[in-house]
């Protein structure tokens, strides 16, 4: 990335919140940013970053503290992103959908010694605040009760905080490339969440290897929708602030057919989605009432999309190049299906991403051939450095590599390579149903689902039998006006699959429970 003529050049090697900085500096005018009506150029981005960037030094913030971002996708989380990184700091965004109990969790794991947030969830952080024994100040943006503000650690209100701070430069830089810029934490389904320390190097090699091979311009209008607490939504402000294009951010796709009209009101012509959001369409009736022309690419990541979808998406988006992709935050992206391999190859994955290098490895840690199912095994830079202050956990994931002293990602996922070096996600290692004495993957039982017409959702989990060992459990959402009975699904399922991966049992429900993040939970299926 080339560097403005006042950068520091002692700081040669590029961090993370310069993207911001160049784009700025090149074009300081343009709108980077539209959120509820606001419309924000770059330079009102730098300026407002360096002042809160300032403003957490004055309070104590040092090179490394932790950082926690309880908030929405607003303006105001965007600026704070940008500012922790420009205080030395590592920024932790956390679902404004968290509850006290686990942000009180978060706040005592990584040791935040500040946290920024808004005045509407303060029924949610005030007691984890005020019971912490690290924060050193407390930012609240909004109208906020000033006895409550005053009650919490350092406590003071967003533009009391950034008034009178230094706005054209930021505070001196100390970080080098190798320092943490972020901790993402994950769902923790399994257990407490873990929190997946990223580096500046990480997540710029991730966002400069994507922005690659979307081949992102600055030119572009990125839809944000997804929750910046979710690495998929965060990237999407950081590769468009990389390439000086504009982002768009909403609070969800609660209301899908507002954010429709937002996109073509404001020239959206890129559409990063998950398969709940591209479910959520396919059952839209008005949708050709849309002009969705400047629409360039559409992404997908999370699950596969089952075929009906792509299908719905060639149709709805014409013009769009449409990509699958497959990763997981502790390495931001695997790999990615190039666009004009959609058709021959649907229900692959793809290629490793630029500047990545996969393999699948048996228990041994033996590579294996193309139609071998084992563990996906990613080698790179985008490679966590590992689970915050859980050696243990790190230990299962961060294993060495072929060159000396280096560590690679066992990622806990089956998948297999086609003869072309194509990659195919096969199931969760610890997804995994034994049946019948046979091994059943539910994504591929899944897949079928998903596929029969009338199906919206479908989730797979095995239980308890006292003959088969386990038995396999659909459970089955229904798109609207559509009607199945139990033998129905299953007489579809036998056309497609071998008897023992056929569902014994299907449920149908109204809906699935699901993270966050829209990805389907299975823990609270049974």
């Amino acid at each position: 990335m080339p560097l403005d003529p006042h950068h520091d050049m002692s700081c040669a090697v590029p961090l993370l919140q310069d993207y911001l900085s160049h784009s700025a500096w090149r074009l300081p005018d343009k709108v980077a940013l539209t959120c509820q009506k606001q419309r924000v150029t770059y330079a009102e981005l730098e300026a407002r970053s360096n002042a809160l960037a300032h403003a957490l030094v004055a309070r104590g913030v040092a090179r490394g503290d932790r950082v926690i971002v309880f908030a929405d996708n607003t303006a105001e989380t965007v600026v704070s992103f940008w500012a922790v990184l420009k205080a030395n700091a590592v920024v932790c965004i956390v679902n404004p959908l968290t509850k006290s109990d686990k942000l009180s969790y978060l706040l005592n794991d990584c040791r935040a010694s500040a946290l920024i947030t808004d005045e509407h969830l303060g029924h949610v952080f005030f007691g984890p605040a005020t019971a912490s024994a690290h924060l050193r100040a407390v930012i609240v943006s909004g109208n906020y009760r000033a006895d409550r503000l005053a009650a919490l650690p350092g406590g003071v209100g967003w533009e009391e905080a950034l008034a009178g701070q230094v706005r054209d430069k930021a505070p001196t830089r100390r970080n080098l490339d190798v320092d943490l810029a972020s901790i993402i934490y994950t769902s923790g389904s399994t257990g407490d969440p873990k929190g997946v320390m990223l580096t500046h190097r990480n997540m710029l090699t991730a966002a400069t290897s994507i922005t690659a091979y979307l081949q992102n311009t600055e030119d572009d209008v990125i839809l944000g929708v997804l929750p910046l607490a979710f690495d998929y939504g965060l990237y999407q402000m950081i590769m468009a602030f990389l390439m000086g294009a504009r982002l768009v951010l909403e609070r969800s796709f609660a209301f899908p057919a507002q954010v429709l009209n937002l996109m073509v009101e404001e020239g959206v012509t890129g559409f990063p989605g998950v398969p709940t959001i591209f479910a959520i369409l396919a059952e839209m009736k008005t949708l050709s009432s849309f002009d969705f022309s400047r629409i360039r690419y559409v992404t997908n990541t999370a699950a596969a999309l089952p075929v009906k979808h792509i299908l719905m998406l060639k149709d709805i988006f014409p013009k769009a190049r449409i990509y699958s992709m497959y990763g997981l935050t502790e390495c931001k992206r695997c790999s990615y299906l190039p666009p004009e391999d959609l058709d021959r190859k649907p229900t692959s994955v793809g290629i490793a991403i630029p500047n990545t290098e996969l393999s699948v490895v048996d228990e041994d840690g033996n590579k294996l051939g193309p139609g071998q199912v084992g563990q996906l095994v990613v080698r790179g830079a985008t490679v966590m450095k590992g689970y915050w202050e859980k050696p243990d956990a790190t230990a299962k994931k961060l294993k060495p590599g072929p060159v000396p002293g280096e560590m690679v990602l066992h990622t806990g996922d089956y998948c297999k390579f086609d003869d072309e070096g194509y990659l195919y996600f096969v199931a969760r290692m610890d997804d995994i149903i034994k049946s019948r004495g046979e091994k059943v993957a539910p994504k591929e039982v899944e897949s079928v689902l998903m596929n029969i017409k009338g199906v919206k959702e479908a989730a797979i989990i095995g239980v308890s039998d006292e003959i088969l060992g386990q038995a396999v459990k659909a459970f089955v959402v229904l798109e609207d006006g559509a009607s199945f009975t139990e033998k129905e699904i299953q007489r579809e399922c036998q056309l497609r699959l071998e008897n023992f991966m056929v569902p014994k049992h299907v449920v149908f429900v109204p809906e699935l429970p699901k993270t966050t993040t829209g990805k389907i939970k299975k823990t609270g299926l049974s």
